[in-house]
């Protein structure tokens, strides 16, 4: 039996997760900067400490065993929570971090995700940006899973009793239309029945946040498209295919076609979101507060200011928190 065998370490487990990611073990080597020989050395020992064949190294690229996939899942835990208790006993500020796993709602993307790694690439010069993006509900799973650190979301209803939530910014969701389309101006409602729903998919929690508000209003719209892209969704807007309900985020992302299309309030009651930088409660001391102030200014130069000097009926339904 190896030396060591019997004893599992989180260098054990590291390098295996490292491994069962990159199906190579020449690949986890210069992800971990090891030697390849020492990386197959500690899966070896692990498996005669697990008494387990953890690898089916026959195969091309590698793959794990029933075993292999079973200890996956657990060594991603452990992973996660040796991260975890690093944290917490990290130092009150930011200074003293190392790595940060970051997730980042997909209408940052583009313009304010940069600007806020940027800045704090420049605080953190010892730190390592792990950067997650997508949908809100994908976010928070993460967070909760412990395989983020830190989230840039939208809320999605009343947060769990383990989370730190700071607000950001508050966006009332609006109306696009055709540009031009006859009698939006003067009398939206009866406009819009001329025109097919070109819809957010219901399979995101925005969508869903959508239907749900239409449904209260106890409003039937023909809907022929259920689309996941802001960009798609506007581009068949401006081309006369329908009109739809986004939020002034989604318009900012989606600015190519803002002169082909009308932007409106909504024709019935109001309905908003809010964006927020979540975090788990009492972990990251006073860090998710700093970087969500930093946030709030990013958002406010390339976001909220630019959407309501091109819409200036969002000055109350846009806003930061």
């Amino acid at each position: 039996m190896p030396s060591g065998a019997g004893r599992i370490t989180l260098w054990h487990i590291e390098v295996f997760v490292a491994v069962a990611e990159e199906r190579s073990v020449s690949a986890a080597a210069r992800r971990l900067g090891a030697s390849p020989s020492a990386v197959s050395q500690q899966v070896s020992n692990l498996e005669a400490a697990l008494s387990a064949e953890l690898l089916d190294r026959d195969q091309r690229p590698m793959v794990l065993t029933p075993a292999g996939e079973m200890f996956r899942r657990r060594a991603q835990t452990i992973l996660n929570e040796a991260e975890q208790a690093r944290l917490e006993l990290s130092a009150p500020d930011m200074s003293y971090l190392t790595r940060m796993r970051l997730g980042m709602i997909e209408d940052f993307e583009a313009d304010v995700t940069p600007r806020l790694l940027s800045r704090l690439s420049e605080e953190l010069r010892g730190c390592q940006f792990l950067l997650e993006t997508g949908a809100s509900h994908f976010l928070q799973d993460q967070l909760d899973a412990r395989a983020l650190d830190v989230i840039v979301a939208a809320e999605m209803g009343a947060p769990a009793d383990w989370m730190e939530v700071h607000p950001v910014m508050v966006e009332g969701f609006v109306v696009a239309v055709p540009r031009g389309l006859d009698g939006a101006g003067t009398d939206l409602p009866s406009a819009l029945k001329r025109l097919p729903l070109v819809q957010y998919t219901q399979r995101h929690h925005m969508g869903r946040l959508i239907a749900d508000h239409l449904a209260r209003q106890n409003l039937t719209v023909d809907h022929r498209f259920e689309i996941d892209s802001y960009h798609a969704i506007l581009a068949l807007v401006a081309a006369g295919a329908g009109w739809t309900i986004l939020t002034p985020l989604a318009l900012m992302r989606a600015r190519r076609f803002a002169a082909e299309i009308d932007v409106y309030p909504l024709p019935f009651a109001p309905l908003e979101r809010t964006i927020s930088l979540i975090a788990r409660r009492d972990v990251l001391k006073t860090m998710p507060g700093t970087v969500a102030g930093q946030l709030r200014g990013i958002v406010d130069e390339v976001i909220v200011r630019p959407a309501r000097a091109a819409y200036p009926f969002l000055d109350e339904s846009l806003r930061l928190v």
